[in-house]
């Protein structure tokens, strides 16, 4: 009914099901697998396995375990299987979420719980964590949030042992990335101005696009050797390396002191009164929106791409590519920075935005037309929304009045964050509207984040961006 039908034998042997051709001479498969007809030419079909059972369970257990089973019916088998032996002997592999899946007996819904409740503590906890240090020294915010981090993440060592408890941790470790991430951003502008400062936030967007992007392969490293355990013990440890460096290196002093009125603590209505600021934000949002969205989906697409139009045996698999294209996409986005100082940073963005949504609109057709075509769109289309990344979150720090940087600076992260929220759902919604059509889908599902880009571009634009007339000639 798969590989092997048998259209010509009696009614009680052959299957309901009819064989297609595939592209490969000689071999069809059944009609429910039409990609895979389309690349037959990339997978070998082996007949000549066989067992002398006249049972399924049989030849299950013969198969899994390289052994005739003394008992070929039932569900147990008197040898361990393959994988078991494999894991004897390498040890577990990389992927943490997968091996506390298996372990804590979780459902595919716990374990998606386990990631966004990271992304939803940050949102909630950012606004207020980065306000603070406009009434705060930023040492006190940093050293809090990196100090929730490493216990979060040690938590995981010591006494994570469910659901609940890694929700829980998870959720903390959300809220320290809150009180680390823009508080160490705001540290290093508020000392600096100009090209300089604009500079300085480059750097930073970079060296956490780094971590992000190694962070993958170290745990990795470290779980397979050690066990997962291992990988969130040295998380701990990194973070309170990092803390051990703020407390050693950060002033404890506010450099711009707001109001010390609480009341005004989450009181944005300043920020939102910048329109130079909101400007920014806007940008960044609706660039954070397009970024995940790329991100999100950019592996899947180009994996149905080969499925549909085939692959050079050359180029490497989706995953490698897009690892590749988001590390030079790291330093587009430092690139892009330097030329917004010496062409003025509205040039840029509008050169990005434009761009970006030209290629969104154009890789999606290309699922079923030629795997290099849509590899090339693609990549391309990651460099051209990362060419503003910095350029945006440099805009937002040299808008927002001194005194009120860090509720500026919340604003900027919360909404960012929450357009990456946003942006994959869309194009998720798009798939499963388009149904068994993939082209459709996958023209709607990247083509309409241009519609969201440029309406992004044209209130950038409307609520005034200059923060001077040299930024934006």
């Amino acid at each position: 009914e798969t590989y092997d039908l048998k259209p010509d034998a009696p009614d009680e042997y052959r299957g309901e099901f009819r064989p297609i051709r595939t592209n490969v001479p000689g071999i069809d498969v059944c009609e429910h697998l039409p990609m895979h007809a389309r690349v037959a030419d990339k997978f070998t079909l082996i007949r000549s396995i066989a067992h002398n059972f006249a049972d399924h369970g049989g030849g299950h257990k013969r198969f899994l375990t390289g052994r005739d089973p003394a008992s070929p019916v039932g569900f147990e088998n008197d040898h361990p299987m393959v994988g078991s032996m494999v894991y004897r002997v390498r040890g577990q592999r990389p992927g943490a979420l997968p091996a506390y899946i298996a372990g804590w007996n979780l459902s595919k819904t716990e374990g998606g719980w386990l990631i966004g409740i990271f992304y939803a503590a940050y949102v909630a906890a950012v606004p207020v964590l980065v306000a603070l240090t406009d009434r705060l020294p930023t040492r006190r915010v940093y050293i809090f949030g990196a100090g929730l981090t490493a216990f979060a993440h040690l938590g995981f060592v010591f006494f994570a042992d469910g659901f609940w408890s890694a929700f829980i941790l998870r959720a903390l470790a959300g809220i320290g990335w809150a009180g680390a991430y823009m508080p160490g951003l705001k540290a290093i502008a508020d000392t600096l101005a100009g090209p300089a400062q604009s500079r300085a936030v480059s750097m930073h967007a970079a060296g956490v696009g780094v971590a992000g992007a190694s962070s993958f392969a170290i745990a990795g490293i470290v779980s397979a050797a050690f066990g997962n355990t291992a990988a969130f013990a040295f998380g701990g440890c990194t973070a309170l390396v990092a803390l051990a460096i703020a407390w050693i290196v950060m002033p404890d002093e506010a450099v711009h002191k707001a109001s010390s009125d609480p009341r005004a603590l989450l009181d944005f209505r300043p920020v939102f009164r910048n329109r130079p600021a909101m400007a920014w934000i806007a940008g960044y949002t609706v660039h954070t929106w397009e970024l995940a969205a790329c991100r999100a989906w950019g592996v899947t697409f180009l994996t149905i791409a080969a499925a549909q139009a085939g692959s050079p045996a050359w180029l490497p698999a989706p995953p490698i590519l897009f690892t590749i294209a988001n590390l030079v996409s790291i330093v587009v986005s430092i690139s892009g920075n330097e030329l917004a100082q010496k062409f003025g940073r509205m040039r840029i963005i509008t050169v990005a935005f434009v761009s970006a949504a030209i290629l969104s609109v154009c890789a999606g057709w290309t699922v079923g037309a030629s795997m290099l075509l849509a590899t090339f769109l693609v990549m391309v289309w990651l460099a051209a929304i990362f060419i503003d990344s910095s350029a945006l979150t440099a805009g937002t720090v040299q808008a927002a009045e001194p005194k009120l940087r860090g509720a500026t600076m919340g604003l900027h992260s919360m909404f960012g964050y929450a357009g990456g929220f946003i942006g994959p759902l869309g194009v998720g919604l798009a798939l499963d509207l388009a149904g068994d059509n993939l082209t459709l889908g996958w023209g709607l599902g990247f083509g309409h984040l241009a519609v969201v880009t440029l309406l992004g571009y044209a209130m950038l634009r409307k609520l005034g961006t200059p923060v001077s007339d040299e930024e934006n000639r």
